[in-house]
């Protein structure tokens, strides 16, 4: 067992803790979410905007401070900051019941996300080897999404006892998300080179680096970007668990299963994507999202949701770690903030409009026709990475 574990260093050990408690705090809540806000009358279109705009808030953040993190060639301060920024919103949430202020909430905590997602990236690509970037990667998702099944069963179990109090559940969450900023200080940081340039830069300053970067990172971006603009935010596949079954506990044990899932193999096929390569295991998991999406399109029992739930996430364990795995393969290690930075800043603006459009097509059409289109478009990016985007390869051959 101690073998497998060989190449996982005492930061990512510490990291992955660190995600796993933030996770518990956010994952405790994301289920019950979009019932919470229809409760306080949002709709359905209102609810996928707001993901949206927060997804984009923290996809554009995160090329800011990946980038600022690059030029002053330190990590943890804003590491550090953006789980801080994400602990504090979570109360928010509760307090602040009219939809501008939830607006503002659920900035607030995507915006922590952004301030930390490309710095503890780097970290994690400066812990790794080109061998060892998929499993390391991966082993940290493994344990972030850990978090994804822990807390959710916290939720279905305080609802258990009080049915109906959501509310209390953001000012619960507050305790593993301070947890989380605490472990931060175990981490002492190894600086990196930084760049030339001084002070922060300007905040749209990172989409620069789409000139300087090579042509295999351009070929997987446009890949990986065209895949989000119709991969709407998970809120709309629990809706559609709610909407069919009409219980948010039902909604709640898929979500943990899923989690589960996903954290059990997130591992076991970042090793395989290290040994099989990045861009096979990648594209197994395109072929698995679309059978999902095609199959939720018609779904109705809680049997099958459990099924198709299982099977994403396998996708997930399938394509998210290993996604920044092969980004960061394509960048220098002083680059890697601001390539991953500006690879989420394009994924999460996508994300805004795939979550408004799907919102809009199932507000008009029903969920079947959002769903079966995203299915389509993903076997079209399927083909797009498998013909024109390279495996990754090591800088030392590329540059």
């Amino acid at each position: 067992m101690k073998k497998i574990f060989t190449n996982i260093s005492r930061v990512v050990w510490i990291l992955s803790l660190v995600s796993m408690f933030a996770d518990i705090a956010s994952e405790m809540l994301y289920p019950i979410i979009p019932v919470y806000l229809q409760s306080i009358g949002f709709s359905i279109f209102l609810i996928g905007l707001l993901e949206g705009v927060a997804e984009a808030t923290s996809g554009l953040s995160k090329g800011y401070f990946g980038n600022w993190s690059d030029r002053i060639g330190r990590r943890m301060p804003f590491v550090r900051m953006g789980y801080f920024l994400s602990a504090i919103a979570k109360p928010m949430m509760a307090v602040f019941i009219f939809p501008v202020w939830v607006f503002f909430a659920r900035t607030i905590d995507r915006l922590g996300k952004g301030s930390r997602t490309a710095p503890r990236d780097a970290i994690l690509s400066d812990e790794s080897t080109f061998k060892t970037k998929g499993q390391v990667f991966s082993f940290h998702r493994g344990w972030d999404t850990l978090g994804a099944v822990f807390g959710p069963a916290l939720a279905l179990l305080f609802l258990h006892f009080y049915p109906g109090k959501l509310a209390w559940l953001f000012y619960i969450a507050f305790v593993p998300a301070i947890i989380s900023v605490a472990f931060t200080y175990f981490i002492k940081e190894k600086p990196v080179l930084p760049q030339e340039q001084k002070g922060a830069p300007g905040f749209f300053s990172y989409f620069k680096y789409w000139k300087v970067s090579t042509p295999a990172y351009k070929k997987l971006m446009i890949g990986l970007v065209a895949f989000a603009l119709f991969n709407s935010s998970d809120m709309l596949l629990l809706l559609r668990v709610n909407e069919a079954t009409g219980n948010e506990n039902h909604v709640i044990m898929v979500y943990i299963f899923y989690n589960l899932v996903y954290a059990l193999l997130a591992f076991p096929l970042g090793l395989l994507a290290d040994h099989l390569g990045l861009k096979k295991i990648f594209l197994f998991g395109l072929i698995l999202f679309s059978g999902i999406y095609f199959g939720m399109a018609e779904a109705s029992t809680n049997s099958l949701f459990y099924v198709l739930f299982g099977i994403y996430g396998i996708y997930m364990a399938a394509t998210e770690g290993i996604s920044k795995a092969w980004v960061a393969s394509l960048c220098k290690k002083e680059e890697v903030g601001t390539g991953i930075g500006l690879f989420v800043a394009l994924q999460s603006i996508a994300l805004m409009i795939a979550s408004a459009l799907a919102g809009l097509l199932w507000t008009y059409y029903g969920a079947a026709v959002a769903f079966m289109l995203t299915a389509m478009m993903s076997v079209l990016v399927f083909v797009f990475i498998l013909i024109f985007v390279n495996k990754p390869e090591s800088q030392e051959k590329t540059q």
